[in-house]
């Protein structure tokens, strides 16, 4: 099993852990110290040794950030985990905030008192960061002093860096050579007139050199850092224990290998009077200070990886069809399983440890293989459903009772892609009040579906589309409406997004989720996911603009039995329809006759009058 149900929240030692966090910060002169939830790398998920925020304050959620004084402790998490962090943390110890209305740097601002100094540790604090904190308290009169992480020296069991083997992304499934990508960068950097780019992000580096890791829990990562060089071969900093001698004879084709400990001298050496691009949302302060005292020019830029990494090459998108096919079987065969359950003979656990099984199982018997999943499965039911963000444990499990929703939010990683894909299910009868929010659910999610839009067009000019139907009757959901996914990398990657704040242009090729949801706190939650490509500008019979928009790839039988159709519109019923006879033509042959029964009847179609 990739996914274990034991808890790994502790709040009970919050307060003893707290105490030692404050004798440190007294040792070290700080009057306040900062926890982000994130490691030296600025990963979503964290190796076992980086999870600080969760250590010190019971918090497991995959967003946050904690302030600690003297006095207090401030937890900062958003909408999705404002019910988790109120069950996961000691109230008598930590105070929580709400990370997008009073952010840290607004708290810090109104909350700090004359001269104080802010601790911070700037390998976890990157460029961009510092910048907003230094803004944020400039008329305050305190200061922000690096310490290195207090945290590290209080935990006296913390687990070690990990070290996992890496491995070739292989051509067929990369679609591109590492040595054409990279030589596209760098010329980009000799156009730009920039002498190196400093690149921390591991996402980018594993796609730039097709390379893929087992650092991280979840995502196919190898913990590295890179200097791109306008001159010369990159300089890649990875530990050569990670290395089989295959993959290092492969590496050094492409770029000169060195102990992640020499990244220090070598950029101080590079950075002599010369112009060194960084990303300030990834880049540690540990670093740009480096740059700043041997001379060099900081550019602010975008990881230059990021948009070539999130606009698929067609291999990627063949590959990402293919994996969502495979899939779309075994979660197919899951919810065929699912409906021969009887209500309150099987909990959270049960199903989450089912649907692996049948994912891994077949994979195996086509040839294929799930190498991971590609996070944590949201196993919830009842009021569980209602944590959009729910991990389910042994402590927490539900059993599947007449009468509730059970909501399954899952995904694998395959070689050739990564898949992320929700369902709502009724468990026995639902209410009336539970069909007709699924019913607004999924005109939201139709909405985007169906969505034709011109060049230019961002996530959040789409973003209402979603939520139009739950808004007519003054409902909504606090998360996105969509991410982007990688190619067997990331499950949430930037810089596309379908959300409030999604700045970037949807371009041909992202891939990004389609996931609308409702929320009734204690009671019942409901989420429809597929996953969509953008596809290129098509021309319209009679229109004079060219339009994109999307090709769903998740294919699984939407819920019938959560639905009215007398609420739905003659294009909506249309597209539910298609969708399924889609999902039935493209599934069925790899069924057995039972499943194959099954799945004609949860995707028959439907109309108004039914």
């Amino acid at each position: 099993m990739f996914q274990s149900f034991t808890s790994q929240s502790n709040g009970n030692s919050s307060a003893e852990r707290l105490n030692a966090l404050r004798l440190a910060m007294t040792n070290a002169g700080v009057d306040v110290f900062l926890v982000p939830h994130c490691d030296e790398y600025q990963n979503e998920y964290l190796p076992s040794g980086a999870e600080r925020l969760a250590w010190l304050t019971g918090f497991t959620g995959s967003a946050g950030f904690a302030v600690v004084t003297h006095k207090d402790a401030i937890l900062f998490v958003d909408g999705r985990y404002t019910v988790q962090a109120e069950e996961q943390t000691d109230a008598a110890q930590i105070t929580r905030e709400d990370l997008v209305a009073r952010p840290p740097e607004k708290w810090l601002k109104e909350q700090l008192e004359d001269n104080e100094t802010i601790g911070f540790d700037p390998w976890l604090t990157t460029h961009g960061t510092q910048k907003r904190l230094r803004k944020a308290i400039e008329k305050t009169g305190c200061s922000l002093k690096p310490v290195g992480n207090l945290i590290d020296e209080i935990w006296q069991d913390q687990p070690a860096e990990p070290l996992g083997p890496t491995y070739i992304q292989e051509l067929e499934n990369a679609g591109k050579l590492a040595m054409h990508k990279l030589e596209e960068l760098k010329q980009e950097l000799i156009e730009a007139d920039t002498d190196a780019c400093l690149i921390t992000d591991p996402t980018s580096i594993c796609w730039l050199f097709n390379i893929r890791g087992a650092d991280v829990e979840h995502v196919p990562l190898t913990l590295a850092r890179c200097i791109l060089r306008a001159e010369g071969f990159p300089l890649l900093f990875i530990d050569k224990r990670k290395l089989s001698r295959e993959v290092e004879a492969y590496l050094t084709q492409i770029a000169d290998l060195h102990a992640p400990a020499h990244l220090e001298e070598e950029l101080a050496g590079l950075s002599n009077n010369a112009r060194i691009q960084i990303d300030p949302a990834s880049v540690p302060v540990f670093l740009t200070k480096i740059i700043e005292e041997n001379s060099g020019k900081i550019i602010g830029k975008r990881d230059p990886v990021i948009l070539p990494r999130a606009t698929k090459n067609e291999t990627e998108i063949k590959g990402s069809r293919s994996a969502h096919l495979r899939d779309g079987v075994a979660l197919s065969k899951f919810l065929y399983w699912l409906d021969l359950q009887v209500p309150g003979t099987i909990s959270e656990v049960d199903a989450a440890t089912r649907l692996e099984e049948i994912r891994t199982e077949y994979a195996r018997s086509v040839g294929s293989e799930l190498l991971e999943i590609s996070f944590d499965t949201i196993s919830a039911s009842a009021g569980n459903s209602a944590l959009p963000h729910y991990r389910v444990s042994e402590e927490s499990n539900l059993t599947l009772e007449d009468g509730s929703i059970y909501l399954v939010d899952s995904g694998g990683q395959y070689v050739d892609g990564t898949t992320d894909i929700t369902r709502t299910i009724p468990i026995g009868t639902p209410s009336e009040i539970m069909v007709r929010d699924n019913t607004l659910v999924l005109k939201g999610h139709i909405d985007i579906a169906l969505a034709r839009f011109p060049a230019g067009t961002r996530g959040q000019d789409i973003d209402i589309l979603a939520r139009n139907a739950l808004w007519q009757e003054g409902k909504d959901f606090a998360h996105g409406t969509g991410h982007g996914v990688g190619s067997y990398l990331s499950v949430h990657e930037g810089p596309q997004n379908i959300s409030k704040r999604g700045v970037q242009e949807l371009l041909p090729g992202m891939i990004v989720s389609n996931e609308p949801g409702y929320y009734v706190v204690g009671e019942y939650g409901i989420r429809i996911e597929n996953l969509v490509l953008v596809y290129k500008e098509e021309e319209i019979h009679g229109g004079n603009t060219a339009m994109r928009g999307f090709e769903t790839l998740s294919m699984a039988p939407i819920d019938l039995r959560l639905i009215d159709p007398s609420i739905m519109n003659d294009h909506e019923i249309e597209w539910l329809n298609g969708y399924h006879d889609w999902v039935n033509r493209m599934l069925a042959e790899y069924l057995d006759d039972d499943e194959r029964q099954w799945l004609k009847h949860a995707t028959r179609p439907i109309s108004r009058e039914d």
